[in-house]
């Protein structure tokens, strides 16, 4: 199965998102679906299903205390995926990627950010760029309270992600 960790998006945090979304630039591509917003923690790839009952096991273990994020940026890796930085995700991170050390490699480098777009053609990458860089927005919080263990299917639609387990934060 493939696997990856993450913290989902509350519906009213998403519907801001989507105003976001909806000042990008003119690009060909595709608009990340609203109910497939989230923050991917970890990445785990196909995983059978003996090593993820381990990771289940493990993920247990957590004893993470409730955070506070903001959307506070947005960027793009390469003018091929738009992203929005969320803050002080990274110590959740590290500490599943500890917990996970057994099984699975540590990320080389982390950086928290919830993918909005992704560009398969643009007209004028420069251009592009400078219209992205005008997107002005208000910093956009709320409480991170869970993560979860998500299963991906790939369909003709896109990606179907299901909740395998969820993992409350103290």
């Amino acid at each position: 199965m493939r696997a990856f960790i993450a913290v989902d998006i509350p519906k009213k945090i998403k519907k801001e998102v989507v105003k976001i979304q909806n000042s990008l630039p003119e690009f060909k591509g595709k608009k990340t679906e609203q109910e497939n917003l989230h923050l991917t923690l970890k990445f785990l790839g196909e995983v059978n299903q003996e090593d993820l009952e381990k990771v289940k096991n493990k993920l247990k273990s957590i004893k993470f205390e409730q955070f506070e994020t903001e959307i506070d940026s947005i960027g793009t890796f390469n003018a091929r995926i738009v992203w929005l930085h969320m803050t002080n995700c990274n110590e959740l991170q590290k500490e599943i990627d500890k917990t996970l050390k057994d099984i699975f490699q540590p990320e080389e480098r982390f950086m928290s950010h919830l993918t909005i777009a992704r560009v398969k053609e643009i007209k004028d990458k420069k251009s592009f760029l400078k219209e992205l860089g005008k997107i002005k927005f208000d910093k956009i919080g709320f409480e991170v309270k869970e993560f979860k263990l998500k299963i991906s299917t790939l369909t003709r639609k896109g990606p179907a992600y299901e909740d395998l387990e969820v993992y409350n934060l103290k």
